[in-house]
């Protein structure tokens, strides 16, 4: 049998040409320096598996990251074994401490342990784990300090009896120099439900085979599904608010919130060319979204919200994920916002979805005008659905038009840096977006 120590060393060496192969590592665009542990735990010895963090260098960026090994497989990377994260399991249901790891269940949480695990192979940021078919159990790759909003806003809103959740059951955390770290999250895993995105693009299919048609007169018609979502997300806003409240953005937070806006486009501008033509109108789209807007509301939000973080069960829509944009600081998601991001969020997903049969095909005005069409029509039906839920202090989103456009405007920006990186034929989606949206007006 390998001891630890001599599992730790061998990986130490394979790390750096391993990790970038890996979909969950966010360093793929730069080489791996160096790679040395900060924390090893030995959860077993025999069969033998330990829980590692390592710190990542790479250039002027460094990460840690969490692994789980095992020297039962060649890969080492234990997560494929059942049998070994069917323990991490078991260590949630009894509870307790190893070696200054913490695994304990929900108050409340009745769990069943002795289930073998299967990961979910076509996640990215995270590693998920299911269970039979009653959990699922998120590992962060990525660490960062402080608590995991993913884990606070979802037991915030557990407590307050939020419907459009699935419901935490259990965490692994622990302390890394010092401060305190979230391993993973264990929650309700729900094997009949189907993601928004999924659901979305089937409904724009059904529209391009039938492309004389509009929107509202083809079988897949997703309006209404579009409505009862912003019902929910505008449900889950209220939720929140009602679990760790809200105020009034002062001019520091408004000021703030309009400098970070113009930096991001200083800095995909100067990558990206193609976005030269939009920056005066951009600029000025930013500078307009706080004139006569009187109180903007800041509060925690979901902060990486689109169509692949809900899901539709025959219960209605849950909303996943709350761990907010994955390549953002910690102080940054962590910090209160406005809920009209999410919305700006959900209206650019709805834009992608729409869009996403004409990548890389011929130019077909018949095909681009119905997605247009697709887009407005659910786009309305989102903000209409969550006009009728939304607290008073938020109300219907259009009513916020220049706020919400400079929202959206500013999510296409970001938009248009991750295609240039990493799907430059997809660029034309969120180029033609800005070029509609500062065209359009408010």
């Amino acid at each position: 049998m390998t001891e630890p120590q001599e599992l730790v060393e061998k990986l130490l060496t394979e790390l750096p040409g391993w990790l970038p192969a890996q979909r969950w590592f966010a360093g793929k665009d730069r080489p791996v320096g160096s790679v040395r542990p900060l924390r090893t735990t030995v959860l077993l010895e025999d069969p033998l598996l330990v829980h590692l963090v390592v710190e990542v260098e790479q250039q002027d960026r460094v990460e840690a990251y969490q692994l789980l090994v095992t020297d039962r497989e060649e890969s080492y990377d234990a997560t494929t074994d059942g049998e070994l994260t069917g323990h991490l399991l078991d260590l949630m249901v009894r509870g307790g401490e190893v070696d200054g790891l913490g695994f304990e269940h929900e108050p409340d949480a009745e769990l069943t342990g002795g289930l073998r695990g299967r990961p979910i192979t076509s996640e990215q940021s995270n590693t998920s784990i299911i269970f039979g078919s009653q959990y699922i159990l998120k590992l962060f790759r990525k660490l960062s300090f402080g608590p995991n909003p993913d884990l606070v806003l979802h037991r915030a809103l557990r407590k307050v009896g939020c419907e459009h959740i699935a419901q935490p059951l259990g965490s692994i955390t622990g302390t890394l120099e010092g401060q305190p770290i979230t391993i993973g999250m264990l929650q309700q895993f729900l094997p009949d439900a189907v993601d928004g995105w999924a659901m979305a693009t089937t409904s724009v299919r059904d529209l391009m085979a039938e492309s004389e048609l509009h929107a509202d007169q083809v079988g897949g018609d997703f309006a209404g599904e579009a409505n009862r979502l912003g019902q929910a997300v505008a449900t889950v806003h209220a939720d929140l608010d009602r679990a760790l409240g809200q105020h009034d953005a002062d001019d520091d937070d408004i000021q703030g919130t309009v400098r970070a806006m113009h930096a991001r486009l200083d800095a995909v501008a100067a990558m990206v060319p193609a976005l030269d033509p939009f920056v005066p109108a951009l600029r000025e789209a930013f500078d307009k979204a706080v004139d006569n807007q009187g109180a903007i509301v800041v509060q925690n939000i979901h902060g990486d919200l689109h169509l692949g973080q809900v899901l539709r069960t025959v219960h209605g829509w849950l909303l996943i994920d709350f761990e907010g944009e994955p390549a953002a600081p910690a102080a940054e998601r962590a910090a209160l916002k406005s809920p009209l991001r999410d919305v700006a969020g959900m209206l650019r997903s709805f834009d992608y979805a729409a869009h996403q049969l004409l990548v890389g095909q011929e130019e077909d005005p018949l095909l681009t005008e119905r997605a247009l069409e697709w887009a407005r029509r659910n786009r309305a039906a989102f903000c209409e659905g969550y006009a009728e839920a939304a607290a008073e202090s938020v109300g219907d989103p259009r009513r916020h038009g220049e706020l919400l456009r400079a929202f959206e405007l500013d999510k296409a920006v970001y938009e248009v840096a991750y295609e240039y990186a990493n799907r430059p034929e997809w660029l034309t989606v969120p180029l033609s977006s800005i070029a509609r949206i500062t065209g359009e007006g408010a």
